[in-house]
Parts: C-alpha cells; sequence; structure tokens
C-alpha cells in the first residue's frame, strides 16, 4: 500500500479497512496533518472499464462545480500526477476526501426512507441539464428487464437439472409473471420516458446522514449512467419496503411497510415529479414491480446456473433469495 499512499503524497497517521459494499475494497485513511481520505478499488471483474466510472464521476463532478457548487458531492482526489484513476500491480483506485455523516447497514424508520429518496431524487434532477449523451457506461445493460429474463430462459436451458426440477413452482410463478417484461418493453418504448441520470444503486447504505437522519448526499457512483427513474425508485422499493432483506428464509416476515412506500413517493417527487412526464408518473408503482421481479429473476438463474454469478455462502443461498424476492412482489403486487 505505501506505494499507493506515495502517489498521493500522504504521509500515513492510520489506515482502517472498511467492510462495507460487495463489490470494492474501501479503505479509512487519516494522514499525520489529520486529512482523512476515503480510498477504494474498483473490482476490474466487475466493472470491465474502470475508466468509464472514472471519467462520469469527474463529469458529473465539473458539472456540478459549475452550476451547484453548495451540492455535496464526493470529489475524486487526483494523485501526484493529476490522475483521478491509478494503476498499480494490475489493481485500479481512486480517493475522495471524506465527508461529515454516516451510512446506514439497515433503514430503521420512514424518515431514513424518505431523506434517502429525496437526495436521489435531488442527485438526478440536479443533473438534468447534463446531456446523457455524454456519460459513458459502466455495465452495459445493467436493468435491461429483457435480457435478464433471456438470461433466466437460458438458465432453465443449461442449467443444473436436479435444481431446475426442484425449483418447478418458483419458475412457474415467475414464468407467469412475464407480462411484467412486456410491460417494461412497452414503458422503454414509449416517446413519454426519457433516460436521465441514474444512480442504479439506491439501497440506504449509498446515502450519507447527518445525526437528525438528514441525508447529506449519495455516495458509491459506480454505476451511474443514462438510466429510467423505474431503476431508481424500484430499487428503493426492492430495499426499503421490507424490514427484512432478502437473505430472510422465514417467508412469514415479508411484509411490506407503507408508511415507507408513502416516504419514498414523498421524497423522490418532492424533486422530481416537474420532471417525469404523465406517463412516467403512472408507473412509479410499476418501478418496484420490475426491480423485485428482475431481482428474483437474475438470483433464481443463477441458482440454477450453480451460483456463478453472485456466490453462495451455502448450498441454495441464491434459491432462498429468489423466493424470498417472490414473495416480496406477491406482498408487493396485493399491498401497493
Amino acid at each position: 500500500m505505501q506505494a499507493i499512499f506515495d502517489l498521493y503524497k500522504w504521509d500515513i497517521k492510520s489506515c482502517k479497512a472498511l467492510h462495507q459494499g460487495l463489490i470494492n475494497q474501501t479503505f479509512d485513511i487519516v494522514t499525520k496533518d489529520n486529512s482523512e481520505f476515503i480510498l477504494q478499488t474498483i473490482n476490474h471483474q466487475i466493472f470491465k472499464q474502470p475508466s468509464n466510472i472514472d471519467y462520469n464521476i469527474r463529469l458529473i463532478s465539473q458539472f456540478i462545480l459549475q452550476h451547484h457548487p453548495s451540492y455535496i458531492f464526493t470529489h475524486l482526489v487526483p494523485n501526484v500526477h493529476g490522475d483521478t484513476i491509478t494503476t498499480l500491480n494490475n489493481r485500479y483506485y481512486r480517493a475522495f476526501k471524506k465527508l461529515p455523516g454516516h451510512a446506514l447497514n439497515v433503514l430503521e424508520n420512514t424518515t431514513q426512507a424518505e431523506e434517502a429518496a429525496k437526495a436521489f431524487g435531488n442527485f438526478t434532477s440536479l443533473l438534468s441539464p447534463l446531456p446523457i449523451e455524454q456519460l459513458k457506461i459502466s455495465l452495459p445493460q445493467f436493468h435491461d428487464l429483457t435480457l435478464r429474463y433471456h438470461q433466466f430462459e437460458e438458465a432453465l436451458q443449461k442449467g443444473d437439472s436436479n435444481r431446475i426440477t426442484a425449483c418447478k413452482d418458483a419458475i412457474a410463478y415467475l414464468q407467469d409473471q412475464k407480462k411484467i417484461v412486456t410491460q417494461y418493453q412497452l414503458f422503454t418504448q414509449s416517446k413519454e420516458v426519457k433516460k436521465r441520470v441514474t444512480h442504479h444503486d439506491t439501497k440506504i447504505s449509498n446515502v450519507l446522514f447527518d445525526t437528525t437522519d438528514k441525508a447529506i448526499c449519495v455516495i458509491d457512483l459506480d454505476t451511474v449512467m443514462p438510466g429510467y427513474f423505474i431503476s431508481d425508485v424500484g430499487d428503493m422499493c426492492r430495499t426499503y419496503l421490507c424490514k427484512v432483506s432478502e437473505e430472510e428464509k422465514d417467508l412469514n416476515l415479508v411484509h411490506i411497510e407503507k408508511s415507507r412506500w408513502e416516504a419514498i413517493q414523498i421524497g423522490y417527487l418532492s424533486a422530481m415529479q416537474p420532471h417525469l412526464s404523465y406517463f412516467e408518473l403512472d408507473h412509479f408503482k410499476f418501478a418496484g414491480e420490475f426491480m423485485i421481479y428482475m431481482q428474483a429473476l437474475r438470483f433464481l438463474a443463477d441458482h440454477l446456473n450453480r451460483d456463478i454469478y453472485y456466490g453462495a455462502k451455502y448450498d441454495g443461498q441464491n434459491y432462498v433469495r429468489a423466493i424470498n424476492q417472490i414473495e416480496l412482489l406477491k406482498r408487493y403486487q396485493e399491498q401497493i
């Protein structure tokens, strides 16, 4: 690590690994002059072109500094060569100045849900004048439901035959819900729908909060690229509305918190309602269906493919995740 520290001219007081997130390694850096930074590696196995992420963050940073200088943003710190991405020993690094505040691992109340939704809505709203064609794609077809259903069908053809037989009920349910794919296709083909600067990963841990539960800013911008608003709203619905996570095996604990649904609407639309067409607003509820269904497809397809994408800490973990999301989708369709 010393070679990296030298490239940033850091005289290190402490370096602490942060166990947050599943993709990148993150370190909390304090220098001897008490400056604080966040140092991250970029997972090259997931993000095949780290330079695209670096380019997007720099582009957004420049736009914000020019048009909204008071907006709190995770601006990149250049190394001694003036580069904001550093390659060393086939690993990719980037650094940010540490911002005040804390991230949550678990959503605790409706205030946090509303504040997070407002923060993600503000992020897209402030960047609405930025031409999206200037952004690069960091994860191609990341939230393309047509592709995800095709991958599910491929898993049914080429996956583990024993697992396919054992999962016949879950498979049948997801096939029966294919109308969601059709609705997604109609949505994306509509002239009333726009692509915007979209975060694509709106889980609660990607917002910094102060001690009064007010959102300070959004973080983890690796998946920021052109997208549809249903990606951000849908991911909030999937991860905020239920008090238990996708890892929960007891399906009796999977249910919808209506107050959190209302909080998402209030928070996100406080910033984004003027930007959304009537057609898009009519699909606000659909955002949750789209995302929960897509994640159920992805978990089950990975289980059938012997866990080649998400991996599994125990046999059947991705099946547990899939039926958890199927249960969440049922509850969402019944209650929202």
